[in-house]
């Protein structure tokens, strides 16, 4: 069997997802950690993931959720992919300012994980919250 290259003890290529990976250029870099019963991070999203001016793009604040709540998972010693996603989206999420994002597990059985997020402001202003089914795969 051949080896497979290694950086930092992580196969290459392993740490270059988009929402977490630290060696992808492009990517958004977040950095949880686990609070209690919630996978938690903050960050600040530059200019070049926005919408229109000053809020961010729909599809980086579900990136956002979806990986508060895959990302939990993954933390816990999982293997999971997102089998459904649902985004509800409050207010305009903006960019330059620090969001806090929350994911937490809901219910479980076997192989499939309910999960809910959120993205918020520093006051504590929701701006949006997903709800996902997770499908743990082996």
């Amino acid at each position: 069997m051949e080896d497979k290259a290694m950086k930092n003890g992580r196969e290459l290529g392993e740490n270059y997802c988009f929402a977490c990976g630290l060696d992808n250029p492009y990517g958004l870099k977040l950095d949880f950690r686990i609070e209690g019963d919630c996978f938690v991070t903050e960050t600040t999203l530059a200019r070049e993931y926005q919408s229109y001016t000053g809020v961010a793009h729909g599809g980086i604040v579900s990136t956002l959720l979806d990986e508060a709540m895959g990302g939990y998972l993954v933390a816990l010693g999982e293997k999971a992919v997102t089998g459904r996603l649902s985004v509800r989206y409050r207010h305009p999420t903006p960019i330059g300012e620090r969001l806090r994002i929350e994911g937490k597990i809901e219910s479980r059985r076997t192989h499939f994980v309910k999960m809910k997020a959120i993205v918020a402001l520093e006051d504590g202003t929701v701006t949006a919250e997903g709800t996902a089914e997770m499908a743990v795969v082996e």
